[in-house]
């Protein structure tokens, strides 16, 4: 995992760039989550108020999970695949590499004669001709929040909810390792302008679908030990969501709640899909899971992380015990369970 992140410029130098442009499109990363959604439609929001022609765009076509789409502007959010607009610039937020931007990297930031990056991944490559990184950052959010008013915008309730829902997405309701001062002080700043945290936590935590439950119950069966109990993990196939009739979505929340079991340093938690595996990680403690993941091609935070995986499921377990056996020092026979030890 890259320590030293590819930043070339400034959010004061990104908020001049940004003014003397009249057409933008605002992009963030497949699969996106509430920083991501966050992000897009707090620049979307604040370049509207400048008198900019802005467009959000999602990454790929598959639909907002339903938690998030209260959120203001999520509406006019368009596919990557179907936009044919040529903008003067491209912003990427929440997201540090052309791959992850999926159909709009061919599709529009290609094309853009400016580019920008706006995120707080740590990479040790860049995609756009302007980018600023901060690993620091809890969320992405909270350099949007700082950028809207670099521009000289004002940041509305709208613009406020946004943001606000992207930071307490991605601290975990500000739990995570990453939440420290400087979150907190932009959530009151989010707050102050009228962002209403009791709205956020009925949208995006309190409204769980009966499948969700479902899958959750079936996750908790599968649930299984290791290496003294600091690593839980477990697993869902594609007939799981076949027999409940849940979507990915549904999915979301599972891993914070084996997160949680006392003594557990890492959870993690795989999901068949039709192509590949895809894998998510947690930590309780300083142990890095985004190094984890790294070694699987993936990436995240510190304390959440993601990868994918192609070939069977059985495989993808193999891999994943093997790694973070590695990464608390620990034999991968311990405790009583061969790595993989799963039956399918």
């Amino acid at each position: 995992m890259a320590t030293t992140p590819q930043t070339n410029t400034s959010l004061e130098a990104i908020a001049e760039i940004l003014r003397g442009v009249e057409s933008v499109a605002v992009c963030g990363h497949v699969s996106p989550d509430g920083d991501c959604l966050g992000s897009q439609l707090v620049v979307y929001h604040a370049l509207e108020n400048l008198g900019k022609n802005v467009t959000c765009l999602l990454a790929k076509s598959d639909p907002v999970e339903a938690g998030l789409r209260f959120l203001p502007g999520i509406d006019s959010m368009v596919p990557a695949a179907e936009f044919s607009g040529t903008p003067e610039a491209f912003v990427a937020v929440d997201v540090p590499t052309v791959e992850r931007i999926g159909d709009a990297a061919a599709a529009v930031q290609a094309k853009c004669p400016i580019t920008v990056t706006v995120d707080h991944h740590a990479s040790d490559t860049a995609m756009s001709a302007y980018t600023y990184v901060d690993p620091d950052a809890a969320a992405t959010t909270m350099l949007v929040w700082k950028l809207a008013e670099l521009l000289g915008a004002q940041r509305t309730p709208e613009m406020a909810l946004c943001a606000y829902t992207g930071l307490v997405t991605d601290t975990g309701r500000f739990q995570f390792q990453n939440t420290d001062k400087a979150a907190f002080a932009a959530a009151f700043e989010m707050v102050s302008a009228g962002a209403d945290p009791a709205a956020v936590a009925r949208e995006v935590f309190q409204n769980r679908s009966i499948a969700s439950l479902e899958l959750e119950r079936i996750m908790l069966s599968r649930m299984r030990f290791g290496f003294d109990g600091a690593y839980v993990a477990s697993y869902l196939t594609r007939a799981d969501f076949e027999q409940t009739g849940a979507v990915k979505a549904d999915a979301e929340p599972l891993i914070n709640s084996i997160r949680a079991i006392s003594g557990v340093r890492v959870a993690c938690m795989l999901r068949e899909e039709p192509e590949h595996i895809r894998g998510s990680f947690r930590a309780k403690d300083d142990t890095d899971v985004a190094a984890i993941a790294n070694t699987m091609g993936g990436g995240g935070h510190k304390a959440a992380a993601g990868f994918t995986l192609h070939g069977p499921l059985e495989q993808a377990i193999e891999r994943v015990d093997a790694a973070v056996a590695a990464a608390l020092g620990v034999d991968g026979e311990a405790d009583g369970w061969k790595a993989g030890d799963i039956r399918l």
